[in-house]
């Protein structure tokens, strides 16, 4: 079996000291694409950023990309970032610069000094999301599909264990969200990077089966483990 990239057991995720899921178990794989789905106010969110470290964990056991989520701290919180890639509905894109200096700023952050390196980084991540050509183009000059992609393509710029995409189409038509759903799936598949893209569009589910993980009434289920049962 392939690496596991995500492992939790037994947790619980709190909102300040309001419980917001209990007893979740979750296994992600490289490479594999998982659905993440539930009611708006469900818990997805709240999972993510336990991920992602921008909530704590304060009980049960949680391992991303080989970090602790018991155990992070200020130093090694940029550590585990730099091996997730996030994805927010609201593309968060610097409006005052170009597709280029966005990337730019990015791998600057995370310390990428050499100027030439960042260049042939940056021109490879917009070749994998079919954005080659708009380099200089600013944000307000691209289509929501088109800018969706310029935040997959900063997602990807330090080789991602894990993207965790937080209701990425939300803002998008179906054509458009069909595009992206399928440029994460391949994205996944070329790269043998884990997706977890939080949905509540059981359109794109029915249309692009995948595995799925449910938040229900404050407990997660596994369809995966659910058919084992």
């Amino acid at each position: 079996m392939s690496q596991q990239i995500v492992r939790m057991q037994d947790a619980s995720i709190f909102q300040e000291d309001k419980l917001i899921l209990q007893q979740v178990n979750v296994r992600i794989h490289a490479g594999e694409f998982t659905y993440l789905i539930g009611k708006t106010g469900s818990g997805k969110s709240s999972l993510l950023k336990v991920l992602y470290a921008a909530l704590s964990l304060k009980k049960g056991m949680g391992e991303v990309a080989g970090f602790d989520l018991t155990k992070l701290n200020r130093k090694t919180i940029p550590q585990l970032r730099k091996k997730l890639g996030i994805v927010f509905q609201d593309f968060n894109l610097l409006t005052d610069r170009n597709v280029e200096e966005n990337l730019h700023f990015v791998l600057q952050a995370t310390g990428w000094n050499d100027k030439v390196q960042r260049t042939h980084r940056i021109n490879t991540v917009l070749e994998q999301v079919g954005l080659t050509g708009m380099l200089k183009s600013m944000p307000h000059q691209l289509s929501g599909g088109e800018q969706q992609r310029v935040v997959i393509a900063r997602a990807l710029v330090n080789s991602p264990e894990i993207i965790l995409a937080d209701e990425p189409t939300g803002n998008l038509d179906p054509d458009t969200s069909d595009d992206i759903l399928i440029l994460l799936r391949e994205i996944s598949k070329k790269n043998n990077t884990a997706v977890l893209f939080a949905t509540h569009d059981y359109r794109i589910l029915e249309t692009f089966p995948a595995r799925i993980i449910r938040c229900v009434n404050g407990r997660i289920y596994d369809d995966q483990e659910l058919a084992v049962q």
